[in-house]
This record gives structure tokens, C-alpha cells and sequence, in this order.
């Protein structure tokens, strides 16, 4: 029977394959994860216990992550998502249009908002500034995409909570470690990446929305509440040692938007839109826990183990988080499946690694957002379709996109090496 961290690495690329092959990633990845076992030389019945040991390892992840659906339902139907990105673009002016967009999908994703539902939420908004203000549609895109990477990095999203559950950090103090890397990264992206990309005009373009400082949105103050209360209560814990996990402080966020913003009265279908958008995620994440059970029980950790003890300084371990990220990301074409599969996986070997915890969730949680746009996942087509951009215009962008990702992950690990 071949080695079984071999037979391990077949069935993630059998998954890969699969998904790629437009097969449900969820089935792809429970595939993957039965032929991994069945080579590695475990029985029917074994396979499925280490399948079912890995799912039931993600379920916390799962809770919490369906929990924050309350938060993004509130933020999205109340308008108070569109009410804070509405109020950076008009703050910063027209002369700063890429980067109040980028910095909006930043705040949004950093309080909570699925980076994919980021980017939807201010597509309308940079659509009509392509329109009215003559910018380029290719630079307008990788802003929002990219800002919205920055703030995934600070965020209580599904991926930081997956990293930080499975490696046993704090979800604040992962947030807390990606705030630094995340504002560099903004900055690179709107001064340096952006000139990069061609400036020319779509040949898709959308036609133009309407203006949303007609809507009648939420104020500032309202709006921020929130995610406000929610980020306040992720900080008791390193501040005053009082734990609120995330299946409390996020739907808690929630409830006070819908208070604030004078919304409760469409509270159920708030929390429905949130329970349908975090849903998939969940269900991925089942997948995903399929087949980190069966990396996890092959001997790929005790490869990893060795080969981290024989450094002896850290280096290699500031090295292997950000690159699983990066590779599990790239697999799945998530940000979420990269996440979890890598820190899920790849725990065992933290204590030879050199880093903390939270090092190393927040070098997983960088690394997921390197290449995690690629076609074969849902944010390549769900961004690409609200900016009215083609397939191969689409395409074209995502050197561009890794180059953030790239840029978050290089500033974590520098991060994480000097601090």
C-alpha cells in the first residue's frame, strides 16, 4: 500500500481535479477524501471515521460561521452597509475614488461582511463612479476585490474563525494581528498595484446605476453600531479576560443594527438573507473537514514535524502556515476551505513549528488570500458578474489580485517575525 501522506496528497489533487471539472466542491472534496483514506490503506470503515473526525472538528467553525449570518443580514438589508461605503466615497472625493472604494470593501469585510457580499454591496456604487467620474472599470474592480482581501485578513469572517478555532487562538488577538499587514497592504494596493493595470475601458461595461445618495440609508452612527458592539465584545478578552465567543458577539452585533437602524421589524428576513448567504459557506466547510480529517490522520504531520524540529529557530514554521494557506486556498479557490483544511491540518505540528498560535493563524488566514480568486471558486464569478466584467477581462485581473494577497501575506509574516 503506498505511503499514506502520498495517498493523502492524491485524493486533496483528486478533489482539486474534480472541482475544477465543475463537480460540487463539497462532493469533489468528500471524494477526494474516500479514495485518500481507501490508498493509505484504511478500510471502509476507517476512512469514514477519519472523515467524521474531521467534520466533527470544523462544527464549531460551522456554528459560529452560520451565527455571523445575523450580522451580515443586518448590515446588508437595513442599508447600512451602503450607508457606510457611500459616506468613505463621498468623504474622500472624487480625486480619491480608488481608494475610497478599496477602503470600503475593507470596513466591510472587516466587520464581518463575506468578502464575496463586499464586493456585490459597493459594485453599484463603483459602476456608477466608472460612469460619472471616467475611471477605469480593471483598476475600480481590483480596488474593491483587493480592499475587501485587507479587511478579510482583520475580519471575524469564516476563514478567521476557522484559523483561529482550529489552531487555538484568540479571534480577537488573529484580528487583532492582521490590522498592521491589512493597512500596508491597502496602501500598496491603491499607490502601487493599481498604476500597474492597464488603464482602459471595458468592453461589458454595466450601464450605469442609479445614484445611491438617492436611497434613503441609515446615518453613520446608526450603521457603525454593530459591528462596533460586536468588535467591542471580540476585545473583552485580551483586555479584561472576559470570553464572548463569536456565536454571541457577532448575532449580538446584529440585533443592535437592526435597533439602531430602526429595522427590527424586518428582523426574519434580515437573518434569512444572512443564514442563505453564510450557508454555503457552511456546507463547504463540511467538505473541507472531510478531507483535512484524512490529511490530518496520514503521516504528512509527522513529516512536518520532523522537518520543523530540524530547524530549531522558527524560520521554517514562518514559512509552512503561510504556505499552506496559500495552497489550500489555491486548491479549493477559497479563502474560507484554504483556511480551515490548512490550519485544521496542519495543528499538530504547531509546537514544532516556533510560532504562537496566533502567528500562525494569522499566517494561514494571510496566505488563503493569495490565490484564492481562481476560476474554479465562487468569488472569480460572483465579483466578476456584479462589475458587468467578461470571463477573459475577469481573467486578466487575478495576477493582480495575487499580487495583494502576496503583499498581505509577506507584511504578516514580517509581522509576525519582528513582533
Amino acid at each position: 500500500m503506498i505511503n499514506s501522506a502520498l495517498a493523502a496528497l492524491i485524493g486533496l489533487f483528486l478533489a482539486i481535479f474534480l472541482i475544477i471539472k465543475k463537480v460540487h466542491p463539497v462532493y469533489g472534496l468528500m471524494l477526494g477524501a474516500v479514495v485518500g483514506g481507501l490508498l493509505g490503506g484504511l478500510n471502509l470503515t476507517e476512512t469514514l471515521a477519519a472523515i467524521t473526525s474531521g467534520v466533527k472538528d470544523i462544527v464549531p467553525a460551522v456554528l459560529r460561521i452560520l451565527a455571523a449570518g445575523v450580522l451580515t443580514g443586518a448590515l446588508i438589508k437595513t442599508g447600512a452597509a451602503a450607508s457606510l461605503s457611500g459616506h468613505i466615497v463621498k468623504g474622500l472625493g472624487k480625486k480619491n475614488t480608488y481608494l475610497a472604494i478599496a477602503l470600503s470593501t475593507l470596513i466591510l469585510s472587516c466587520v464581518g461582511v463575506f468578502v464575496d457580499i463586499a464586493v456585490i454591496t459597493v459594485a453599484p456604487i463603483a459602476l456608477m463612479l466608472v460612469s460619472k467620474n471616467n475611471v477605469s472599470l480593471p483598476r475600480i474592480f481590483v480596488a474593491m476585490t483587493g480592499g475587501a482581501k485587507c479587511g478579510n485578513i482583520m475580519s471575524p469572517n469564516p476563514n478567521t474563525i476557522a484559523a483561529s478555532d482550529n489552531l487555538g487562538a484568540g479571534l480577537s488577538q488573529v484580528m487583532g494581528a492582521g490590522v498592521v499587514p491589512g493597512l500596508i497592504g491597502l496602501a500598496v494596493l491603491v499607490f502601487v498595484i493599481l498604476p500597474l493595470i492597464p488603464d482602459k475601458k471595458s468592453g461589458s461595461i454595466l450601464h450605469s446605476e442609479p445614484d445611491r445618495e438617492e436611497e434613503k440609508v441609515p446615518s453613520l452612527a446608526a450603521s457603525l453600531s454593530g459591528p462596533v458592539f460586536a468588535i467591542i465584545l471580540l476585545a473583552l478578552r485580551p483586555v479584561a479576560g472576559i470570553v464572548i465567543d463569536p456565536f454571541i458577539a457577532l448575532p449580538a452585533g446584529g440585533i443592535v443594527t437592526l435597533l439602531a437602524t430602526r429595522n427590527w421589524k424586518n428582523a426574519r428576513e434580515s437573518v434569512g438573507y444572512g443564514l442563505e448567504k453564510m450557508s454555503g459557506v457552511a456546507v463547504l466547510l463540511i467538505g473541507t473537514g472531510a478531507i483535512a480529517g484524512i490529511i490530518k490522520n496520514s503521516s504528512i504531520n509527522d513529516i512536518l514535524a520532523s522537518l520543523l524540529s530540524s530547524g530549531g529557530d522558527g524560520v521554517n514554521g514562518l514559512l509552512l502556515y503561510p504556505l499552506a494557506g496559500i495552497l489550500m486556498a489555491a486548491a479549493t479557490a477559497s479563502t474560507t476551505a484554504g483556511a480551515t483544511i490548512a490550519s485544521s491540518s496542519f495543528a499538530g505540528v504547531l509546537g514544532a513549528s516556533g510560532v504562537t498560535a496566533v502567528e500562525a493563524a494569522s499566517m494561514v488566514n494571510a496566505g488563503a488570500t493569495v490565490i484564492d480568486h481562481l476560476p474554479h471558486g465562487s468569488f472569480f464569478h460572483a465579483t466578476g458578474g456584479a462589475a458587468g466584467l467578461s470571463f477573459r477581462e475577469r481573467l486578466a485581473l487575478v495576477p493582480y489580485e495575487a499580487l495583494t494577497g502576496l503583499v498581505l501575506t509577506l507584511g504578516t509574516i514580517a509581522w509576525s517575525a519582528v513582533f
